[in-house]
């Protein structure tokens, strides 16, 4: 035996996505389905948000970084279109809802100001933010591609949170509440996607 070969027991691990899950965890298969499942849910939802802010604040100071964000969520919803027919995942059948919700949502917050429009980006990409590191961690070296993705996406939807800080999301009347039920909706919105 060389001494570049490495014995059995120094070999790194193979790490598999679910191996570590607990007893009623869903199985890898099902997993992974989630995931491109919700995701797919989830940028699709981003676009229409986006796009309901853009249809309100067409001439605002904020349109560029609504225009830029839309562009990115563009991409990202492109991404796992191409991912739910390539791994043969059932979109949500709540995508209609989702198209309706997403744009009503973005439009309603841009309606209230561009800094209630910012705190729904705010709120939205926070939840995102905790949801992709979880969905992050549960992956392993066999999914290292579809991990990749989801923390490249991570990385925008966290830069999309620090510009809507950046541009006054926090002095929005009645952050808090707004921001609090706008995150209690996303977490649903995820978790319905998930499973329906």
């Amino acid at each position: 035996m060389s001494s570049d070969a490495q014995s059995p027991d120094s070999a790194p691990p193979i790490v598999h996505t679910g191996q570590t899950a607990l007893p009623g965890a869903p199985g890898r298969r099902a997993l992974i389905d989630r995931i491109v499942r919700v995701d797919h849910a989830g940028e699709f939802g981003a676009r229409r948000i986006y796009e309901g802010q853009l249809a309100v604040l067409r001439n605002h100071r904020n349109t560029p970084v609504i225009q830029r964000m839309l562009e990115q969520e563009l991409h990202h919803v492109d991404v796992f279109e191409k991912m739910v027919v390539d791994r043969r995942v059932r979109p949500t059948l709540l995508q209609p809802f989702w198209h309706v919700a997403g744009f009503a949502l973005g439009a309603a917050t841009a309606l209230m100001g561009a800094r209630a429009a910012m705190a729904c980006t705010v709120a939205v990409e926070t939840v995102i933010d905790e949801h992709y590191a979880s969905q992050a961690a549960q992956l392993g070296e066999d999914e290292a591609p579809l991990k990749a993705t989801i923390e490249a996406f991570r990385a925008d939807e966290i830069e999309h949170r620090d510009l809507g800080l950046a541009h006054e999301a926090e002095q929005t009347p009645g952050y808090p509440l707004l921001s609090g039920a706008i995150k209690a909706g996303t977490r649903a919105a995820i978790w319905l996607s998930e499973r329906i």
